[in-house]
């Protein structure tokens, strides 16, 4: 049997000398003060073993990876009418491209650049004042975590918010082209704020474990999705989850993915593990230059990937 604990220690070990590498997002003012010298790792298999090494424990603003359970919840509202409102392609331009939404009407190119959570944001805020939304997907997080004490960074939530004029102008965008039913400023909101969670890679590994495991939380048999919508979302996380580093991730990792600014990355193992790294240097297309590594040597060293050892 493979000692997968072995396998992330020795992965650890390997990149440690590497820590520190990268570039923090420093246009979110508060990501911009975070130490880079800091490096998790957290696997969690579906039968419930938990391994973890380096800054595991440690808590970090999540940002986009936070559009993974956005998504959940917007399905769960509307279903495949979501897909009216945003693609499923991936985008090829940087995760905050305002050109391409012009191109394209107002229609972002899929749900996980800025715009597309944005539109996302939207239909979570349906019949909500923006306080009641953010609420709902923080306690959805926490269910999927089952983990009541995650909570979001007001800090950096204030950050974002005072510094986040491009996703104004998307968002104003796509409110003129009639693809946001709400007032620009709940929307922002909204996605400002879950954006700001902060979660440890223990606590993401477990929140992403319905995604490995059908739809179900494996550890106590509940039904979050099903297997259909778990699919199509690990579909888009392969295809799009790194913005314009999602091929590249595919060809080397070969596993559904979704980075954040923060420089965490969710990474799924169907039927085996749900994954988290955590390094907040970036690479030059905002995804964790670190973690990117690192699930790239977990890939190999596991033999796991969606397109077969």
């Amino acid at each position: 049997m493979t000692d997968l604990q072995a396998i992330v220690d020795s992965v650890y070990s390997d990149l440690s000398g590497r820590i520190g590498e990268g570039k923090l997002a420093d246009y979110i003012p508060e990501l911009a003060t975070v130490d880079p010298k800091q490096f998790g790792i957290a696997m969690i298999t579906v039968d419930g073993k938990v391994h973890v090494a380096g800054d595991a424990e440690t808590n970090f603003s999540i940002q986009s990876i936070s559009k993974v359970f956005t998504l959940t919840l917007a399905l769960g509202k509307i279903g495949d009418g979501l897909w009216k409102r945003v693609g499923r392609e991936p985008s090829g331009n940087a995760f905050n491209s305002i050109v391409q939404l012009e191109q394209e009407k107002g229609k972002p190119r899929n749900p996980f650049i800025n715009a597309g959570a944005i539109a996302v944001a939207d239909v979570v805020l349906a019949g909500h004042q923006p306080r009641e939304a953010i609420g709902e997907i923080v306690q959805f997080i926490r269910h999927v975590a089952d983990d009541e004490t995650i909570a979001i960074d007001e800090n950096v939530a204030r950050s974002e918010t005072q510094t986040g004029y491009r996703n104004i102008a998307l968002a104003n965008f796509m409110r003129a082209f009639g693809n946001l039913n709400h007032p620009v400023e709940h929307v922002l909101g909204v996605y400002f704020h879950h954006c700001a969670i902060a979660m440890s890679c223990r606590q993401l590994a477990h929140a992403g474990l319905y995604l490995a495991s059908a739809g179900r939380n494996p550890l106590n048999g509940g039904s979050v999705v099903s297997p259909g919508r778990a699919r199509r979302i690990n579909a888009l996380m392969l295809m799009c989850g790194h913005y314009d580093g999602s091929g590249d991730f595919a060809y080397r990792v070969g596993l559904p993915g979704k980075s954040g600014v923060g420089g965490g990355i969710l990474a799924v193992a169907p039927g085996k593990a749900s994954i988290a790294v955590w390094s907040p240097g970036l690479n030059e297309n905002g995804n964790s230059l670190l973690g990117s590594a690192a699930l790239e040597l977990l890939a190999q060293r596991t033999g796991w990937s969606v397109f077969g050892q």
